[in-house]
């Protein structure tokens, strides 16, 4: 596996589990202090290093008329303030080359989303402003061919890159989790497991992405079994009324027992 690396006080690829957590978009400053302070109080209970994320604009969403998030600039700005004040790591994805460096002026790590995965500018884009980069397999990628992304971010100097595994296309409206792609891809960078968009079923709801919360557990706990560095959550206090991907969010009383079930895991399989 390639180096480890530091992202504030997280240590990548270091040994220890860590979590990234948060809801899927921005929905309003209020909100993502609540799900930060929150999820911050679990994780400091359970000495588990922290990442918060959040979208401020989600331009993948399948239709048209759902809601993005405020955008780039209100968007940072919020995510910025959240960093200074709670003293977390932050993580937001970017879509398009010309955010990478005004997201990376607010946050710590720059994510890449599945589906643009093999863009090159982005990449690169990414890798030049020295933020640490988190790439997101694509549905559509062997976990074979991700080192070529990974070697599109290193192109720019910037060695601090890890991958998210987040389910395989498989059928219409379902994905599926092939955990051979773990060690796969961790022999490339350091890998952490999406439990959360691996449930998801895109588009399966009429134009908007339904999934199966109830196998949530059940995924990330293979996952730390098979040896990831950290794990993806999108979490949410309410996901009934989240503005994206509420289907598949874990709710926030569930995530410290899941958290306590993934340690002892992780414990045991060292």
């Amino acid at each position: 596996m390639s180096q480890s690396f530091e992202i504030g006080p997280v240590h990548v690829g270091a040994g220890k589990l860590f979590l990234i957590a948060g809801p899927c978009v921005i929905e309003s400053e209020k909100h993502v202090r609540f799900m930060a302070e929150s999820i911050q109080r679990i994780t400091s209970d359970l000495g588990i290093p922290y990442i918060f994320k959040a979208s401020y604009d989600k331009a993948n969403r399948t239709s048209v008329k759902s809601f993005r998030g405020p955008g780039l600039k209100e968007g940072t700005a919020i995510l910025g303030r959240l960093a200074k004040d709670t003293g977390l790591p932050v993580l937001t994805d970017i879509h398009e080359p010309g955010h990478a460096e005004i997201a990376a002026e607010s946050v710590d790590v720059l994510q890449i989303p599945a589906f643009l995965c093999r863009q090159t500018d982005l990449l690169v884009a990414a890798g030049k402003t020295g933020r640490a980069v988190n790439i997101k397999k694509g549905q559509f990628v062997a976990p074979w061919d991700m080192s070529h992304p990974v070697e599109k971010v290193r192109s720019t100097g910037n060695e601090r890159v890890f991958l998210t595994e987040r389910g395989a296309s498989f059928g219409y409206n379902t994905l599926v989790v092939d955990y051979r792609s773990l060690p796969v891809m961790r022999r490339m960078a350091p890998v952490v497991f999406d439990g959360t968009h691996s449930v998801q079923q895109p588009s399966a709801a009429n134009g908007v992405s339904g999934g199966q919360p109830e196998f949530i557990p059940l995924l990330a706990k293979a996952a730390v079994a098979a040896g990831v560095d950290g794990l993806f959550l999108e979490v949410h206090d309410d996901p009934a009324s989240a503005k994206s991907d509420g289907a598949n969010a874990l709710r926030l009383d569930l995530l410290k027992p899941l958290l306590e079930t993934l340690l002892a895991i992780h414990e045991a399989a060292k």
